[in-house]
């Protein structure tokens, strides 16, 4: 009932980029606004919603059925189609990815826990705990958009023939990745076999706080170890009867990493690290690129490309850096928070030996500030300040601040849509009642055309208003 697909659900997904008739999805603040909004209009499905929102809808309405429940993230979060937990990536023989592919690698991906026993499975606990339940509608189960109940527990130890969709999850977590080189003719070459990528920091709020609890000790053994592959090996012979190939170590090593913080705004530094393990020189060339992701792992736009040569000695290392301008990356941003880079180095002596590096790199947001003041006293008056200031040598056009809080504030605030120039603030100024006691949170976003939706968000914990005391006296 989360997602709308099969039934009058809450949320209708939107992954293309248009999100005429609805709201952005990144532009959603409040689960408690999205159910309000279904309620108000008959039960007609809200626009627009991805992972993160679907999984903040369920996560409330669970809690609200008295069902503990707890959000999931997982980056570098794999969408295995056809659930052979492996997932092919293709780069065409000119060193850019194809559009689309099938299989694909999400840069992250968001979903819910909830705690139950599952006596349907085993007659002791073995399978009771955590269970994963994903409103997002990726893969039928069954013939509807619906995703688990399944057992962290069968997870962990690759019992994949376990329901439900246990063999979705576990490639979520923990499928491997095969990059395949298509050539002109067609013909595709195994240039690289990844055990390692698929499923990190798989992360959840805190108990009490607001750090990030990494859980992935839970989904999967130590990756690399003796358990992990044993437990991988064990969830591909439940599913397919196979057992996982290998492809050999390339003779050169090549890898991306940052030349200090990308901030969005500014140029992007980064450097390549070649590696070589070959005993005789080689002549490689260079084919690199840059393409802005939606988080789902599917090209938005291509932004970059550059063509270098490289004469690699025997046994070294060389380290190359290149820059990647703001002016090519910045318009094609947008709604969308990665940009994927990759080099593929040929050998000219020999096509078929072809090495790959890729990473993906998030500009970091600039700041925005929402600060309290006030004692957070039920129904005593109270002030919040949100401010944004514009730090790039140019003008931010259509921006905007909204202020939203569950138990603080009756309605979403919201200031008007105004230009700023260079150095210019815009600042939202909201006087407010705290109507319900316990630990609330206020959270602020800016929308503009350059940067899209940058959250802040600050904790007030009410109390309860001081009772007083009246007395009476008495004379005789």
């Amino acid at each position: 009932m989360i997602n709308s697909d099969d039934d009058k659900g809450v949320l209708m997904g939107q992954w293309d980029g248009t999100y005429i008739g609805g709201v952005v999805p990144s532009n959603w603040s409040s689960s408690v606004d999205i159910l309000r909004h279904w309620i108000k209009y008959d039960c007609h499905p809200v626009k627009f919603g991805q992972c993160w929102v679907f999984a903040a809808v369920m996560c409330t309405v669970l809690r609200c059925l008295g069902i503990p429940s707890r959000v999931i993230t997982n980056y570098q979060s794999a969408h295995d189609t056809d659930q052979n937990l492996v997932i092919d990536e293709y780069f065409s023989d000119y060193g850019v990815r194809p559009k689309r592919n099938l299989d694909s690698v999400w840069n992250y991906h968001v979903w819910v826990e909830g705690w139950m026993r599952r006596p349907d499975l085993s007659q002791d606990s073995l399978y009771d705990g955590w269970q994963v339940l994903d409103p997002t509608p990726q893969e039928r189960s069954s013939g509807t958009y619906c995703c688990g109940p399944a057992p962290v527990k069968a997870i962990l130890e690759g019992h994949t023939d376990v329901k439900y969709d246990i063999p979705f999850v576990y490639g979520e977590v923990n499928a491997d990745k095969i990059t395949w080189l298509v050539m002109a003719n067609g013909s595709k070459k195994k240039i690289l076999s990844d055990t390692k990528t698929v499923g990190q920091n798989i992360s959840t709020k805190a108990v009490g706080s607001d750090s990030r609890q990494d859980i992935t000790d839970q989904y999967k053994h130590p990756e690399g170890s003796v358990k992990e592959r044993a437990a991988y090996d064990e969830a591909v012979k439940r599913v397919t009867g196979l057992k996982e190939s290998q492809t050999p170590r390339p003779s050169v090593q090549m890898k991306l990493s940052l030349d200090g913080v990308p901030l969005n705004g500014a140029d992007i530094r980064l450097k390549l690290l070649v590696k070589s393990e070959n005993s005789k020189a080689q002549d490689l060339t260079l084919k690199m690129s840059a393409q802005v992701m939606r988080y789902t792992g599917n090209p938005a736009a291509g932004i970059w490309s550059h063509t270098a040569d490289l004469q690699l000695q025997p046994n070294t290392e060389q380290t190359l850096p290149f820059t990647l301008p703001f002016t090519a990356y910045g318009p094609k941003l947008l709604d969308n928070n990665c940009i994927k880079v990759s080099v593929i180095a040929m050998d000219k002596s020999d096509p078929k030996e072809v090495y790959l590096a890729e990473k993906d790199v998030v500009p970091h947001s600039p700041a925005l500030k929402v600060t309290v003041s006030g004692t957070p006293l039920q129904d005593s008056e109270m002030s919040a300040e949100v401010l944004f200031e514009n730090p790039l040598s140019s003008p931010l056009k259509n921006c905007s601040v909204t202020l939203t809080g569950s138990g603080l504030l009756k309605q979403t605030e919201q200031s008007n849509t105004v230009e700023l120039g260079p150095g210019q603030r815009i600042t939202l100024k909201v006087a407010f009642k705290p109507y319900r006691v316990g630990p609330k949170k206020l959270v602020a976003n800016f929308d503009s055309s350059t940067f899209r939706d940058i959250k802040a968000s600050v904790d007030v914990n009410v109390r309860p208003a001081a009772t007083r005391l009246g007395f009476l006296s008495f004379s005789r």
